[in-house]
């Protein structure tokens, strides 16, 4: 076994009154049909945070000041291609008002209350939330220990 490069990926937890903004994918061949939260991959040239604001404002048509996440919660899973680390950030301050703006890969985006969440939420965002939720910071996900 040798050293490998671990893929990133950024998640923004909105939540407000209560509620948390899902989005539900479409025509990406990846969790078709299930509920995420805004998220995406890292590109070489970003931090977590200015990837997870330009995730927010690709996907979610807002904009987040970097200096305003917060990280929540910090997931290594495993995956098909080796594993996966996730930042799961939080903030209660962005401009706009959060609406589809990639309707190619999502069919809908709404609030929902944070103790009556969708059946259909990704399992990996669903255990980080509630995690985040109990105040855990970091997790483990799919891994056979």
């Amino acid at each position: 076994m040798g050293k490998f490069a671990i893929k990133s990926a950024v998640h923004l937890f909105l939540i407000k009154n209560g509620n948390i903004l899902l989005l539900r994918r479409a025509n990406t061949g990846y969790e078709d049909g299930n509920y995420i939260v805004p998220a995406g991959g890292l590109d070489e040239d970003e931090s977590v945070t200015m990837a997870t604001a330009r995730e927010a404002r690709e996907e979610a048509d807002i904009i987040v000041d970097p200096k305003n996440l917060k990280m929540v919660h910090v997931m290594h899973r495993t995956k098909d291609d080796g594993g996966r680390i996730d930042f799961f950030f939080t903030t209660d301050k962005w401009e706009g008002e959060p609406r589809i703006a990639e309707p190619h890969k999502c069919d809908d985006m709404n609030w929902f209350p944070l103790n009556a969440l969708p059946q259909n939420v990704v399992p990996y965002v669903k255990f980080a939330l509630e995690k985040s939720n109990q105040g855990i910071t970091f997790s483990e996900f799919e891994w056979e220990v």
